[in-house]
Order: structure tokens, then sequence, then C-alpha cells
């Protein structure tokens, strides 16, 4: 394993923008997990199936395209749920599991962001970041991303939407959303994106240092 960076944490955190800037600023590959789960769940929805079908899960994993994670539709609000859905599968969890174990076992390095990263995907990674917000924050943020991608919701329903989320994914048997024992904390609620991203670099940083120590 090169350098590999797990930015964990639930939805709206910020994680996926400190992810982005953390591949840029060490010139590393970039995997936003979320949008594997995404791409699942619209798959199965775009095939006329049905999220409480396991098996059609688990199959439209199996013959998931990375064409597939790219567009506008991995984006929506319609994916998040979907995505919230299939993830509960052990199945779907294992078959997509092997691609992002193989992700983070680049060189010289790379950076991964999910809910499980730290915990279950990498747990050997030298950085782990686990980036989380209260609800409401988070619900505000999705709100305006949403709104300015032309979808018509409430920021009342995207909170909603935060609180069933933040449920089902800490209720996963396999994986709960939960920060590894030896991830940092960074808690973005009262954090412009510019402040919050420091924070994640210095974290970093500091991991690298003791990582390279370690190398000798």
């Amino acid at each position: 394993m090169g350098f590999a960076i797990a930015v964990d944490g639930p939805a709206a955190s910020g994680k996926g923008t400190i992810a982005v800037k953390l591949g840029a600023l060490y010139g590393y590959p970039v995997l936003d997990s979320g949008l594997l789960y995404r791409a699942v769940g619209m798959k199965v929805l775009g095939q006329g199936g049905d999220l409480a079908d396991e098996a059609a899960a688990t199959a439209a994993a199996r013959s998931l395209e990375p064409s597939e994670l790219e567009g506008p539709v991995v984006r929506t609000r319609a994916a998040g749920e979907a995505a919230s859905r299939v993830a509960i599968y052990t199945p779907v969890r294992r078959v997509l599991r092997d691609f992002q174990r193989d992700f983070a076992l680049q060189e010289p390095g790379a950076v991964i962001d999910g809910r499980d990263i730290g915990t279950v995907i990498a747990p050997d990674a030298p950085a782990k970041l686990y980036v989380t917000a209260t609800p409401e924050a988070r619900a505000m943020r999705r709100w305006k991303q949403l709104v300015g991608q032309g979808e018509t919701v409430t920021y009342e329903d995207i909170l909603a939407d935060i609180h069933t989320r933040d449920a089902r994914d800490s209720a996963r048997a396999d994986s709960p959303m939960v920060a590894a024992p030896d991830a940092v904390l960074l808690d973005t609620t009262e954090m412009t994106i510019d402040a919050a991203f420091d924070a994640a670099r210095r974290i970093v940083e500091a991991a690298r240092s003791r990582w390279e120590t370690a190398k000798g």
C-alpha cells in the first residue's frame, strides 16, 4: 500500500470536497465510494427493478461499468436515497469492496472517501479522517446543492432524509458508519470549505510525517 488517505463521514459533511482537494494536493487518484452505490441503485431503478430486491442490486453491482459513475444522475437526491437502500446488502458491499481495496493499494497513494474506508476497506491506511457536521448544517448544504442543480426540494425534506440515512448507515451489520479508532475527527459545522481543507491538510501532513518516519 502507498500513502492511502481514508476520508470517512456522513452525507454532506464535506468529506467529498476535502477528498478531491487532497487528491489534487498530492497528485493522487480519488475515489468517491458513494458513487459506486449511487450507480448501483440507479441501475436497479433504470432497469425497472425494486431497491428492496437484494438479488437485483447484487446483479447490478456485478455488472457495473466505470462509465456509470459519471453524469448528473448519480448526483441527484434520488441517487443518494437509492445508494443508502442498496448499501445495506452484504453481497452488494462484498462485490464493491474488492474494487475499493484494489484502488486503495495504488502506489504512490490514493484518496478514498466513504463511510467505512478506515474501518473496513483500508484499515491500514496511514491517514484517516472522520469528517462530520450537525445534521442541520449538512441538510442546509445538501439543500443548496440540489437547488443549484435545479431540483425542487425543501430543507425540511432534506433534513428528514439526512436523519433517515444516518440511522440506516449506522445500523449496517457488517460495516456500520463509525469512526475508526485511529481516525482524526474533523467537525466542519462552523467551517468554510477552505478552513476545513486546511485542517484536513494539517491532519494528513502529520500522518504523512509519521508514516515516512516509520518507513525509515
